[in-house]
Order: C-alpha cells, then sequence, then structure tokens
C-alpha cells in the first residue's frame, strides 16, 4: 500500500500535547510509529492533500459534488433503520451506496465498504474521511462497536446532526436582513463618495468661498477616494488576506472565537448556541457508555469555538485530576450560574444525562427567541447608523447651498 500523509495530535508521557505530519500506509500504522516514539495518540487523520478523491486529479476534486450535512444526516437515519431491521452492514452500505443521488457520497461508501472487506471497523473505514465524519461522529460509531449498539448509535447522530443543521439555518436566516441592509450602507458609501461628491465638489469650488468644516471633510475623504481607490482596494484585499491567516492559526482563531462572544446582541446568541450544543453533545455520549473524561474530550471537538473547546479541554483535565465535574465546570468561568447548578444537582442525583438534555433544552427555547426577536433588536442600531449617516451627508452636501443662500437673499 503507498505510504500517505496523516495530520497528527498527540500526548508525551508528561501530557504535553504535540501535533505535526506523518508518513504511513493507515491510521493504525501511524498510531503505532507514534507509539514507538512514546507519544498517546489522540487523534490522526488524513492530510488535505490525502483527502476525498485525492486520485482523480486538482480538476476532478475541483468539480466533484459536494457531500452536504443532510447527506451525512440522511446516511445516519438509514443505516439506522437497515441495522434496526437486521440487515447486515456490507449489505446496508451496498444499498445505500445504490440509491445514493450524490455521486461523492456514493465514492465514499465504496470506499467505506472496501475497508470494511478488508477487516477494518466500520469506524476506522469512516475515519479515511474526517472531511465528511467528524471526531465526534466517529467516536459515537467508535462507542456503538465496542457496546453492540450501533443502531442507537446512528439514531442520536441522526437527531444531533438534525439539532445542529437547524440552529445553523436559524442564525443564517436571523443573520440575512442586518447583512443586507449593512452591505447596502456600505454600497452607498462608496457610490456617494465616489460619485455624488466630487459633483457637488465642482459646484462648490466656483463659489469661491470658505466651505463648512463638515463639507470639507467630506470633500477631502472623497478625494481620497477617487484618487486612491485601487490602493485602498489593495489595502482591504491584503488585510483580509493577512486577517484570514491570522484567524486560520491556533492562537488567532482562539482570539476571535473568544473576541465574537462579546459582540452585542450576537455574543449572547453564540454563547447559547456553543452550550446548547455541548450540553446535548456530552447528554449524548454519557447515554451511549462513553466515560465522561473520554466524552468531555469527544465534545469538545464539536462546539465550534476554540475558546470554548480550550475551556471544555480545561474541565476534562480537571475530572481527570479527581476534581468533581461542577467545580471543573465553575473554573473554566464559561457557564451560567444556571448551568451550574444544573450540573450539581446532576452529579447529586446521579441523573446528569437527562439534566443536561434540560439544558440544551433550555438553551435551544432562549435561542429560538433570541433569534426571533434578533432582527427587532439590531434595527435600532441600524436606523441609528443610518440616521447618522444620511444627517452628516444632509449637513455636509446642503449647508453651504444653505449659507449660500442666506447671503444671497441678505443682498
Amino acid at each position: 500500500m503507498t505510504p500517505r500523509s496523516f495530520d497528527y495530535q498527540a500526548r508525551d508521557a508528561r501530557g504535553q500535547r504535540s501535533s505535526g505530519v506523518i508518513d504511513g500506509a493507515d491510521a493504525n500504522a501511524v498510531a503505532s510509529q507514534l507509539v514507538s516514539a512514546g507519544l498517546i495518540p489522540v487523534s490522526i487523520t488524513l492530510s488535505a492533500r490525502n483527502r476525498l478523491g485525492d486520485t482523480s486529479g486538482w480538476w476532478a476534486r475541483l468539480t466533484a459534488e459536494k457531500v452536504n450535512s443532510i447527506d451525512i444526516q440522511l446516511f445516519s437515519r438509514q443505516l439506522y433503520t437497515l441495522l434496526k431491521a437486521g440487515v447486515p452492514i456490507l449489505r446496508s452500505l451496498t444499498s445505500l451506496q445504490e440509491s445514493a443521488i450524490n455521486k461523492t457520497f456514493s465514492k465514499v461508501l465504496q470506499d467505506i465498504r472496501n475497508s470494511l472487506d478488508a477487516g477494518r471497523e466500520l469506524s476506522a473505514a469512516m475515519q479515511r474521511h474526517p472531511l465528511l465524519f467528524s471526531g465526534f461522529y466517529l467516536s459515537m460509531v467508535r462507542v456503538g462497536e465496542m457496546t453492540g449498539r450501533l443502531e442507537d448509535v446512528f439514531l442520536r447522530l441522526y437527531t444531533h446532526l438534525e439539532f445542529e443543521r437547524d440552529m445553523r439555518q436559524r442564525m443564517q436566516t436571523a443573520l440575512r436582513y442586518p447583512s443586507f441592509v449593512g452591505l447596502a450602507m456600505a454600497l452607498a458609501l462608496v457610490v456617494i463618495n465616489l460619485f455624488v461628491i466630487p459633483v457637488f465638489a465642482r459646484v462648490y469650488a466656483g463659489f469661491h468661498a470658505e466651505l463648512p468644516l463638515m463639507t470639507r471633510i467630506l470633500i477631502g475623504m472623497s478625494t481620497f477616494m477617487v484618487d486612491y481607490w485601487l490602493l485602498i482596494l489593495a489595502s482591504l484585499i491584503a488585510a483580509v488576506l493577512v486577517l484570514k491567516r491570522h484567524f486560520s492559526t491556533t492562537q488567532g482563531r482562539y482570539q476571535w472565537d473568544k473576541y465574537k462572544l462579546r459582540l452585542p446582541v450576537i455574543g449572547k446568541i453564540l454563547l447559547k448556541g456553543t452550550l446548547a450544543r455541548f450540553a446535548r453533545s456530552l447528554a449524548l455520549s454519557n447515554q451511549s457508555g462513553v466515560p465522561i473524561v473520554q466524552g468531555l474530550g469527544v465534545v469538545a471537538q464539536t462546539v465550534d469555538n476554540s475558546y470554548i473547546a480550550a475551556s471544555i479541554d480545561r474541565m476534562r483535565e480537571g475530572v481527570e485530576r479527581g476534581d468533581s465535574i461542577l467545580r471543573s465546570a465553575t473554573a473554566t468561568g464559561v457557564f451560567t450560574p444556571v448551568v451550574l447548578q444544573i450540573i450539581a444537582i446532576g452529579e447529586e442525583t446521579g441523573e446528569l444525562d437527562e439534566l443536561l438534555n434540560e439544558i440544551a433544552g433550555m438553551y435551544e427555547r432562549d435561542l429560538q427567541y433570541e433569534l426571533k426577536t434578533l432582527s427587532s433588536q439590531i434595527e435600532p442600531i441600524l436606523i441609528v447608523a443610518l440616521g447618522g449617516m444620511v444627517l452628516i451627508l444632509a449637513l455636509g452636501i446642503f449647508l453651504p447651498i444653505w449659507d449660500l443662500s442666506r447671503v444671497a437673499l441678505k443682498k
């Protein structure tokens, strides 16, 4: 078998995390190399150049049909139904492959079948496609294999993916109107500065009179934009590329994810959505028989916020040291008093799973209300911004005309 490149994360004997790229025949071979080097593997995934479609050329990868989250969600539900009916896993995958509408996903199912034929477990076969199956998904499948409850795990994964997709759609819908208004305002400013104000500036130049301060500022900004629009455009593109590169790093992504939670209006929505995802995922992993320490490590991969993920990782380390879940959660400084109180009750009564689902339901209801009222919360900010922009433009453009008219009347 031709060696391929794998990205890995591992810990040494002292618990220090390390990462890098290593070549190997498969994930098991890479894990053996890491263990031989005295490292404990945490995650092993195919490098970007070895992922889906790596043998078909760059053009085929570019034009290949994209596998969406809904495809994985429906796959989970269909596989649950087939396994529940007693259909063997290989026959189930064959049926799903033949009925798959998405050709790319059909190839993925073919690869999973080939891996199973070669003697791999289902989780190891899915691990060959890390762009499609998340670490949380793979961990849940692995638990289902160990406990013999694979069909139940796929049903829970279907419910989990449905919740994730619903939250994303609600967020996108709620932000569509404010984004459109903000974009329209930015476009209006560009048009006014490039085409409208220069016309008035030429008119005012013929008056040979001293212009108001606001008018001089607007004309100066417009002149700068007209003369240096190419430099401004290049600077904006460079700034976007630099920020994108910075946010792609671990430290940059951590800083941005932490800052997002402090944004007015949007920050509390992101926090509630993240905490709902955390509670639902941890309840799901506990119900599936995953130990709490391992469950926290897996759940940290699902929250989609590196700042919260780091807090959950510290929480896991606290539980590993023997601290209670409540004490570890309190030390992170992320969770609200209500969540901490419910965790305390759950630990005391042994009903943590049910109470975590209650927390998730509570945050989901709060999130739905916040998303419904998001437009009404942002509208005052947009109105004030739009009113301020109109006021500045009106004063800057029409004050000179008003002053000159008043002088003319006096004459």
